[in-house]
């Protein structure tokens, strides 16, 4: 498990609107740069080259005359020219996933950014029994821009995509699953709506710089979506931060006498961040309780009962059943995000995106982004 800060480093390339869920941006999210070059050796077998592998073996097909360009409407703008080749039915030598499958699965990971277009170009058979590989071709509407390649395999159930070093939940709703055992299962302090119909869910911890710098967002997002159930879900990293598992059963202990207590607890805690340390992180953690206006007495011996760690356990469970793998880290109704670095725009484009998709309304003002249409691929 890692700090964002640590992954960051490994993105630093990436468009911050290409992060998508934990862990993929790197490896199915495909960056679209104007002007970008693929750099690859002439003739070397890529995923811009859908031919390779077992569908290849056949000669090949003799040249025909290109097919007139298809049109895509630019969402009401100037007409732009269909910047894809056309799919070629010798490339689709699986079953399953079918095309329309592929297509909504982007859509649930993509669809929040109006200017991203895809064809999807293969679905082929891989060696592996019943593993199927999916090639996309994606680019965007900005002028000039140039068309990229990624790829990812599908598990023989149907219900996973491996791209790179990840696997991640792939389906027409693939977050649908993740959505219900948060439903079920979160049961950290809460904030906003009653209701569960869209449920952001933070997983942090206290010795966490990048958790402490997301709380305004977070309280920014409490304002923004009346309508959202906001979770702060514990998930401390033992390994990295000694006192982090002591916070969040502290924090349990609070929420248990009086769940609006919380959130000053939580508020103090980071304020005195550095003072977690070994010295001095009993201290700092009583005079948190004391600013929520508890006995910090009577907290420290509720955290220190069996019932609140066996409770501080399972939330670092949830956390890893759920597949997070940084902190800080917010689930939009299922759908994994990275809090740190995402600009703030963005992130309320995905939680408006992801209510559409989910039919069910976020309390904002103003039309919710994909309310009206989704951004357009080009088909097969």
């Amino acid at each position: 498990m890692l700090h964002a800060d640590k992954r960051q480093r490994r993105k630093d390339s990436l468009k911050i609107s290409n992060w998508m869920l934990a862990g993929l941006a790197a490896a199915l999210s495909v960056t679209t740069v104007t002007g970008a070059q693929t750099g690859t050796q002439p003739g070397a077998p890529t995923a811009a080259q859908p031919g390779t592998g077992a569908a290849a073996q056949a000669p090949a097909a003799p040249a025909q005359k290109p097919a007139a360009p298809l049109q895509l409407q630019d969402m009401g703008q100037t007409p732009k020219a269909d910047p894809f080749p056309p799919a070629n039915p010798k490339y689709f030598t699986a079953a399953s996933p079918t095309v329309d499958t592929v297509n909504a699965f982007l859509k649930a990971l993509w669809g929040y950014d109006s200017n991203r277009i895809w064809r999807v170009e293969a679905i082929q058979v891989t060696p592996a029994p019943n593993v199927s590989k999916v090639v996309v071709f994606v680019s965007d509407k900005a002028p000039n821009s140039k068309v990229q390649p990624t790829a990812f395999f599908v598990t023989p159930d149907g219900k996973h995509a491996v791209a790179g070093d990840v696997v991640v939940p792939f389906g027409a709703t693939p977050f649908a699953d993740l959505r219900k055992v948060l439903q079920a299962r979160a049961d950290g302090a809460t904030r906003g709506a009653t209701g569960k119909d869209l449920m952001l869910v933070e997983f942090s911890d206290m010795q966490c710089p990048h958790c402490k710098e997301a709380q305004g967002t977070m309280d920014q997002l409490v304002k923004d979506f009346p309508n959202a159930h906001v979770v702060y879900q514990s998930f401390p990293l033992v390994d990295l931060h000694p006192l982090a598992f002591k916070a969040a059963a502290y924090g349990y202990c609070i929420q248990k006498q009086k769940n609006d207590a919380y959130f000053p607890y939580s508020a103090a805690v980071f304020d005195a961040q550095a003072a977690l340390t070994p010295e001095t992180g009993d201290e700092t953690l009583k005079n948190a309780v004391t600013k929520a206006g508890l006995d910090p007495a009577a907290i420290d011996a509720c955290a220190a009962t069996p019932a609140i760690k066996d409770q501080v356990n399972a939330s670092i469970k949830l956390a890893q059943d759920v597949g997070v793998e940084q902190t800080p880290m917010l689930a939009v109704n299922g759908h994994l995000l990275p809090l740190a670095g995402i600009p703030y725009e963005t992130l309320k484009n995905i939680i408006s995106y992801q209510a559409t998709l989910d039919g069910v309304s976020t309390g904002a003002t103003g039309p919710a982004v994909g309310s009206s249409s989704v951004p357009p691929t080009l088909g097969k």
